[in-house]
């Protein structure tokens, strides 16, 4: 350990250990990867860098592909932090009935019902309350130059600012993702099979 505290190579190696994945060594232009299985869906989770010029800001970020059975779409995160951002088309919030969540985040999308089954589930509102920051979302693809994906393919994503070296948060967030998917399955939003997408 450093002067600065643990690297994050360092606490990556132990999350890759203790969850059982893969860490996939990135090179020169290539971000490392850790790379994991939980309930059927492969989840990815590196960093990236978006360079203004004059400063460069890193972002982590998770992602996981499923195949989709309908158009539920949803956003939470908390309040204050990304409050001002527009909301999604045709989207809106929603209260679930649990103080502790609807107080401190805002929770949006189109099906209020699947929302409500979804983050009234014990695990998945434990480990988002248990976040000091969070935005998970079902988000399309990654965009023009980003992977694209076959039809009726989505992704949970979830994205944070810097780089995240606190071994408990990932594992949480693995094990967050994990929850989630297999919640959409048994609500029949998604297909319990892998759509086997490799992200660039």
């Amino acid at each position: 350990m450093g002067l600065f505290g643990k690297n994050r190579k360092e606490a990556w190696h132990k999350v890759v250990e203790e969850m059982g994945f893969q860490l996939v060594e990135g090179g020169l232009f290539k971000p490392d990867k850790m790379i994991g299985n939980l309930h059927n869906w492969t989840i990815t989770l590196d960093t990236y860098t978006v360079s203004t010029g004059k400063s460069a800001a890193t972002y982590t970020r998770i992602r996981a592909p499923y195949s989709a059975k309908d158009d539920f779409r949803f956003k939470i995160y908390q309040k204050g932090i990304f409050s001002n951002i527009g909301k999604l088309l045709g989207s809106q919030d929603v209260e679930i009935g649990i103080p502790s969540l609807d107080e401190n985040f805002i929770i949006q999308g189109n099906d209020e019902a699947k929302m409500k089954t979804l983050f009234t589930h014990e695990s998945i509102q434990k480990i988002i309350e248990g976040q000091d920051r969070i935005r998970l979302e079902v988000k399309e693809d990654d965009g023009f130059m980003g992977t694209k994906f076959p039809e009726g393919v989505k992704q949970l994503y979830f994205e944070d600012y810097g780089v995240i070296k606190d071994e408990k948060r990932l594992v949480a967030l693995f094990y967050l993702f994990g929850e989630v998917l297999k919640k959409m399955s048994e609500m029949d939003a998604i297909e319990n099979i892998d759509p086997q997408v490799t992200y660039k």
